[in-house]
């Protein structure tokens, strides 16, 4: 019974963590693109980004990574013989690049916050997508452990790539072709 408690909050863990996650780079993206405006509205809303980036890094999502991973090494403890499965090691490989994202995340909020923004909107939309693709491996590897066709795992992530690819193209083209007009544009003097 032990191994379902620990399993559950390992799970609300990882939601968690994948929230702040997705919600983080999607604030650089607004971030990133708040710089192009102009004055006073750039000043505002990058000292706002930098606030909501912030909270949601150390109150949430660096939290939740400690407790996926505190939980994690618990449920393992509980069952060591999945340290012995292939499966394992390749989640914990797919942990492994999360936790670098995760890292990436804090050192792009940090720049962000000195005003050294590196990344364009695009460029952001691109990195965002890496975390579904490592959460579509992790719970695919954690659900259907020894049964996991790799082969046919690695090409449902090809296929997802592929489908991120063209919807950020399609995205990029349709916010080009339709700026937002000036009469909706809270922000716009008119």
């Amino acid at each position: 019974m032990a191994y379902l408690w620990w399993k559950t909050v390992h799970i609300i863990a990882m939601v968690s963590w994948f929230a702040g996650l997705f919600y983080l780079v999607r604030l650089f993206i607004y971030h990133a693109e708040a710089n192009a405006d102009q004055e006073p509205k750039r000043t505002i809303l990058l000292t706002q980004y930098a606030i909501m980036e912030r909270r949601l890094y150390f109150i949430i999502t660096y939290p939740a990574m400690v407790l996926t991973a505190a939980t994690a090494v618990a449920l393992l403890i509980l069952q060591p013989t999945f340290l012995s499965e292939v499966w394992m090691w390749v989640k914990l490989g797919v942990v492994a690049a999360l936790i670098a994202y995760h890292y990436w995340c804090e050192l792009t909020m940090k720049r962000f916050a000195r005003g050294d923004i590196r990344f364009s909107g695009e460029q952001l939309r691109w990195a965002n997508e890496g975390p579904t693709l490592l959460l579509i491996l992790g719970c695919s590897l954690a659900v259907l452990k020894a049964v996991t066709p790799l082969g046919v795992l690695g090409l449902v992530v090809v296929g997802v790539s592929g489908l991120f690819a063209g919807s950020i193209r399609l995205y990029a083209r349709y916010r080009r072709m339709h700026p937002v007009p000036r009469a909706l544009d809270p922000t716009h003097p008119a």
